[in-house]
């Protein structure tokens, strides 16, 4: 489930729809937006299976004029430190020049009789601002396959700060809806903060 917008009241409403812990939810991200005026938001609730257990999470995520926020929330079951269930949230506050990529990846049926403005069976936002990255490595060779020599290793780094995964199958057509435009918004706010170098 996914919801969007760009007022505060609106965002509020789409932490309350999602039904997920939504005082607890709504005090964590309004603490980090502050005053400032949201241009565009995004609340994604996920649920998955760990073993015997079925875990949510939610994620919001609101961009405003100079910064990009980012919010998650988990449930945790009554464990050796803690009787009783718990949640733990956290926010995070970056500024939109860190902002290095905002990838957008779409899934469409039938690509080849594909009509433009239809919508993606699943798209993927993935937004990296140097956090947390991601090192694949492995033996690097030459073309001679007699060589035997140690060429080192060869690899990519990959900015991975964020990753969400939404469906039109899972979520329903809007969530898709909702996130295409919230990664429309994003993108633009950091090409216009790049020009303006703010």
């Amino acid at each position: 489930m996914a919801k969007s917008g760009t007022t505060t009241q609106g965002l509020r409403t789409a932490i309350e729809r999602s039904g997920y812990y939504p005082a607890l939810v709504a005090e964590a991200v309004e603490a980090a937006v502050g005053g400032e005026q949201i241009a565009s938001y995004l609340v994604h609730q996920e649920t998955t299976f760990d073993a015997n257990e079925v875990r949510r999470h939610v994620t919001v995520l609101v961009l405003t004029a100079h910064r990009f926020i980012v919010s998650h929330t988990d449930e945790q079951a009554a464990d050796s430190s803690s009787p009783t269930p718990y949640a733990t949230t956290s926010t995070e506050s970056v500024k939109l020049d860190r902002i290095s990529s905002v990838v957008l990846s779409r899934v469409v049926a039938n690509p080849e009789s594909y009509t433009p403005g239809t919508l993606p069976r699943e798209v993927v936002l993935t937004i990296g601002w140097g956090a947390v990255s991601r090192i694949d490595l492995e033996p690097a060779a030459c073309g001679d396959p007699n060589c035997e020599a140690d060429h080192g290793y060869t690899g990519s780094s990959t900015a991975d700060d964020l990753s969400l995964r939404v469906s039109e199958a899972g979520d329903g057509p809007d969530a898709v809806r909702q996130t295409l435009a919230f990664a429309q918004a994003l993108s633009e706010a950091t090409a216009a903060t790049a020009a303006t170098g703010r």
